[in-house]
């Protein structure tokens, strides 16, 4: 489990691009045949990849800086597949996933494996005191908003997955985001909510594009240029907003003070600097 620690704003004024992605971008998730994990210590989130190959079960183990006898004994933990189909087995029952359905397992849950040929299966955990019972949103069934304009190029459609009126959890809020072709910006105009850290992942990207992804405070951002299946970690302070080079999708997801959806504080585009 590779380690993050928090950072004050102050810093990243002072980052080069190496110090940026070092801090902010999981570039290695998904490697074939390993679970791999990064330990944020922006609200303690924790950010995984799960890559199964054919015939093989991959067990999720806590590893020593959680402190656990199992991963989800003081944890919640939501699921995205990518590439599907395969399986997440939480406590010897198998669940079925596609390409981009969600699947949450609640914290005491003490056995979480997954089965795939060719799936990566992205996952997000956060601490949790309450236990919520495992289920599963198809994308196919999950109805989205539609947002944006093709006027302003950020034409999207949004699934809420884990949120209070869907999947309920402790902390985690968790959804997908796909962009509609020819539209390339996500959440534009951006906004900060400084009661929880937001972390992206994008995924179908072809493997020549990539999306500048925008961070820090509104009045000195920076950038990450990020490529598929890459992941940012967005500190509470922090702006979170991208502009592909191709249309893609991507996974957000939130843990901190609240679950709500609107607590945001908004930033203009002629605010950004």
């Amino acid at each position: 489990m590779e380690n993050r620690h928090a950072t004050h704003p102050d810093q990243v004024r002072g980052f080069d691009t190496d110090a940026l992605r070092a801090h902010y971008l999981v570039p290695d998730l998904f490697v074939p045949g390993e679970i791999r994990t990064v330990h944020s210590h922006q609200d303690r989130v924790v950010l995984g990849g799960a890559t199964p190959e054919p015939g093989q079960v991959l067990e999720l183990t806590a590893e020593p800086a959680l402190r656990g006898e199992f991963f989800c004994e003081r944890r919640e933990l939501g699921v995205i597949a990518l590439g599907g189909p395969g399986a997440v087995i939480a406590d010897g029952t198998e669940h079925r996933l596609e390409h981009r359905d969600c699947a949450y397992i609640g914290a005491g849950t003490r056995e979480v494996a997954f089965r795939g040929d060719g799936t990566r299966f992205y996952l997000v955990s956060a601490p949790a005191r309450t236990a919520h019972p495992m289920r599963v949103a198809r994308h196919a069934d999950t109805e989205p908003a539609r947002l944006g304009a093709q006027a302003t190029a950020n034409v999207r459609e949004l699934r809420k997955y884990v949120h209070p009126a869907g999947i309920t959890s402790d902390q985690l809020v968790m959804g997908v985001t796909e962009l509609a072709e020819g539209s390339v910006w996500n959440t534009m105009p951006a906004h900060t909510h400084d009661r929880r850290t937001e972390c992206y992942l994008y995924f179908d990207l072809p493997a020549e594009h990539r999306v500048l992804h925008l961070l820090g405070e509104p009045g000195e951002t920076r950038h990450l240029v990020v490529g598929d299946e890459q992941a940012v970690i967005s500190p509470s302070w922090s702006v979170h907003s991208g502009a592909g080079t191709h249309r893609y999708g991507f996974v957000w997801a939130m843990a901190g003070e609240n679950q709500s959806f609107d607590d945001m504080d908004h930033v203009a585009v002629a605010e950004l600097r």
